[in-house]
């Protein structure tokens, strides 16, 4: 081939890689040119920090003492609806009143040592207390605005009796567009004080308890027991709105997702007459990639890259063992959309630039 016809043929292959991309109804945070300001407002007294996409805020960073870990909540898609779960701090008529412990969008696991991060929450009884750990902000270590806002930080990973297991570093960077908003979380946890088993568990990792609207319609109550055998009965209530669906990066859809592998999971639904859709993405260089999808069709939707055998049976137990001073980091990217439906091409670009970014 010629070089006249080899550079004919590249900008061709450029010029229908980037319709694509534009044809695929992606509005992606890397397009900088769109990039609104990000402004992060720490409120110190209420243990909240404010995150602005433009004058519009996407979420606040909250850890309050009588919690049992820190979360993003409220979740705003761009639209300006609220796609987290009110419940347990807000609650809202006809939404679902089921685990305490899953509220807006968190990070922590099922298994540290034996402790139980996942499931603690204020309806675990005193005496049951030992069996379940919980995560203490230590130190807010930046919070900057910018055309990215970067949030980092420390938090411990305490036993009942507040010793101290892992040590938490995370940077969150919050970036947006007017119809696209992102936080990538970026989590170093570090062995403390001693040896640290993290066990395969299906309790985990990077997750969101979503709102109503984006749960799949169902007309059957549901009973979901956790690694202790505590069964918690998902009551059947009224459909009237309720409109979601997930898709994984593998193409498969709804209930079929949960216990697959996969390098993202979305999920679509419609609310305020608007089409929103969001997203969370697993990073090639983290442990147990890709991930396993821990969705369920009442709301929780998680990935989690630190359970194995406890979503596929004909699997051996995958656990992690860390060596005092030894690190473990972890990657994840949470994205959403409105106006428009986030098509699976779309979904694998961002994969792909998330992948590369870090």
């Amino acid at each position: 081939m010629s070089m006249a016809n080899k550079c004919i043929r590249d900008s061709f292959i450029t010029l229908i890689t980037l319709l694509l991309f534009l044809a695929s109804g992606v509005t992606s945070s890397c397009q900088s040119s769109d990039m609104k300001d990000v402004k992060l407002v720490r409120v110190d007294n209420m243990h909240r920090i404010d995150i602005f996409i433009g004058d519009k805020l996407f979420t606040s960073y909250q850890y309050p003492e009588n919690f049992e870990k820190p979360f993003l909540y409220p979740v705003y898609a761009p639209n300006g609806s609220v796609i987290t779960r009110g419940f347990p701090i807000e609650p809202r008529k006809g939404e679902r009143i089921d685990h305490p412990h899953q509220v807006g969008l968190w990070f922590n696991h099922g298994s540290i040592n034996g402790k139980d991060f996942w499931n603690n929450s204020s309806a675990i009884p005193a005496e049951k207390k030992g069996s379940y750990g919980h995560i203490v902000v230590s130190k807010i270590v930046k919070a900057e605005s910018g055309k990215k806002g970067i949030l980092v930080v420390m938090a411990n990973w305490n036993d009942n009796d507040g010793n101290t297991i892992l040590v938490e570093n995370t940077k969150y960077i919050f970036s947006g567009t007017e119809n696209s908003w992102t936080v990538d979380h970026i989590t170093t946890l570090t062995a403390e004080n001693g040896p640290v088993a993290i066990l395969d568990n299906k309790e985990g990792l990077f997750a969101i308890r979503v709102d109503r609207a984006f749960e799949m319609p169902s007309d059957q109550p549901l009973v979901f027991t956790d690694d202790k055998g505590n069964p918690t009965t998902v009551e059947a209530i009224d459909n009237t709105g309720v409109t979601g669906m997930y898709t994984s990066s593998q193409g498969l859809k709804g209930d079929a997702v949960w216990g697959t592998r996969n390098d993202w999971v979305i999920l679509s639904g419609t609310k305020d007459n608007t089409r929103i859709t969001f997203g969370i993405f697993d990073h090639p260089d983290n442990p147990g990639y890709p991930a396993y999808a821990h969705a369920r069709g009442y709301g929780l939707f998680s990935v989690n890259n630190l359970g194995q055998k406890s979503y596929d049976p004909k699997q051996e137990s995958k656990n992690y063992n860390l060596e005092k001073g030894e690190s473990m980091n972890l990657y994840h990217r949470f994205y959403v959309q409105s106006g428009s439906e986030l098509t699976p091409e779309a979904a694998n670009l961002i994969f792909e630039e998330f992948s590369k970014k870090y």
